[in-house]
């Protein structure tokens, strides 16, 4: 079958847009965690978001998810929920820790 006469180039093309954006997931997961780990416990308390060992370890199975179901592509559930919870963090926590640092 030659891939490049019809519906098959399709799915390779799908299939390399996919792979594309969870491999950009796993990096911003992967930033997530690490970014994570840089503040010190008072800092989140005094930031008054959810502590330190919590965070950290919801972004490391965030971050262990992304690795082993990225056969699953994106859109897997696990991965959504643990994708939101990375984007919260980068999006609420780090930048309300980061102003007490500035502040």
């Amino acid at each position: 079958m030659n891939y490049l006469s019809g519906a098959p180039v399709v799915f390779l093309v799908e299939g390399w847009i996919i792979l594309g954006i969870s491999v950009v997931l796993l990096g911003v997961k992967a930033f997530a965690f690490v970014t994570s780990l840089l503040p010190s416990t008072e800092e989140y308390e005094a930031a008054g978001k959810l502590a330190k060992i919590a965070w950290v370890l919801i972004l490391a199975l965030g971050l262990l998810a992304q690795v082993v179901l990225i056969g699953f592509g994106p859109i897997h559930p696990i991965q959504l929920g643990f994708t939101v919870a990375a984007l919260v963090f980068l999006a609420d926590v780090r930048p309300a820790i980061a102003g007490l640092r500035r502040g």
